[in-house]
């Protein structure tokens, strides 16, 4: 009877353990199923996706003057402002306003800063690569250069394509590094789609759970365009990069 007993009481002890496993097992399913997609930031007055650890913005004559001390040292949580795009020039003759100063400030606060051109596609793709080339001057650690591509203008989507690849192809002759491009999810689809998919794409898509709805791959993700970051008095765009640091510090100029 004594035997039996023990016998009795282990099967209770393993089996108070199993269901104490199989318990513990299902809150960690159940919690990882259920994670939010995207976190709030109260601070940011956006939410932000979850999964990701490189954050940055990208910033234009719109965000008025910044400064940049407090960009670097706003810090939420584990979220910080790692890298900024900074708009460079736009069509032929353009340069922003704030691009120096911009470009100046944020390299002093140790930002990863990269140029954008705002591509305006009825007009010539070489004289816009000469505006951009004449205006910035890429060093090491550097982002690579940007072509904001989202407007036909009027362009023919053969003559848009052309006009595309001859910005990239000077640009990246004169730098050394190959130009990313920045468009929207349709305007890509529609537009860019099978002639440029070799170039990392920053894609644009807002109010998506997780990644934006695009079947190539892509390196940066816009999220959001009405984020809030100390030091600059307008909305500011919100992006994340899709990599680790060591691949975020490959992409960087050499």
């Amino acid at each position: 009877m004594a035997k039996i007993k023990r016998r009795f009481a282990g099967r209770i002890v393993f089996l108070l353990i199993l269901l104490s496993i199989i318990s513990a097992g299902a809150f960690y399913l159940w919690s990882d199923f259920y994670k939010p997609s995207f976190i709030h930031y109260p601070a940011f007055g956006i939410d932000i996706p979850a999964g990701y650890t490189i954050h940055g913005i990208d910033v234009s004559r719109h965000q008025d003057i910044i400064s940049w001390p407090a960009v670097k040292k706003m810090k939420i949580e584990n979220i910080k402002i790692d890298f900024a795009f900074i708009k460079a020039t736009e069509g032929i003759g353009k340069v922003d306003i704030h691009f120096k100063r911009n470009w100046r400030n944020a390299q002093k606060e140790g930002i990863r800063k990269g140029a954008y051109h705002f591509f305006i596609a009825s007009k010539s793709g070489k004289a816009q690569a000469e505006n951009f080339i004449e205006t910035v001057r890429l060093q090491k650690g550097d982002l690579p250069p940007v072509l904001d591509v989202e407007n036909t203008y009027g362009a023919s989507k053969e003559d848009l394509q052309q006009r595309v690849a001859d910005w990239l192809l000077m640009t990246e002759k004169k730098f050394r590094v190959r130009p990313v491009i920045y468009t929207n999810v349709d305007f890509y689809n529609l537009y860019l789609a099978g002639r440029f998919d070799d170039y990392p794409l920053w894609v644009a898509h807002y109010l998506v759970q997780d990644k934006p709805r695009i079947e190539r791959s892509w390196i940066f993700w816009q999220h959001n365009e009405s984020g809030h970051v100390d030091g600059i008095g307008a909305r500011v765009d919100f992006n994340v990069f899709n990599g680790d640091s060591t691949a975020f510090q490959q992409l960087l100029v050499k």
